[in-house]
């Protein structure tokens, strides 16, 4: 398991309007421009119930708030 500082949504459509929130807040994409997405999600398909996260990184802060600390079930290698 490893402890995740970010946050945590419950479907995947608020991880989504969380994505589109930060490239609105930062106007992205900008045409000609390579970079797509200000930040991405994932999924943690091995907890139960499933959730969706973006990880903590300070340019997040102003537009997702304060991040929160969980724990997520991670594939053996």
């Amino acid at each position: 398991m490893a402890s995740i500082n970010g946050y945590k949504y419950t479907t995947e459509q608020d991880a989504q309007s969380a994505v589109k929130s930060c490239n609105q807040y930062y106007g992205i994409p900008i045409e000609g421009d390579t970079t797509q997405n200000w930040c991405m999600y994932q999924v943690a398909k091995l907890n139960t119930p499933i959730f969706w996260y973006i990880v903590f990184d300070e340019y997040l802060l102003p537009i997702l708030g304060n991040p929160t600390e969980f724990e997520v079930t991670q594939e053996e290698i």
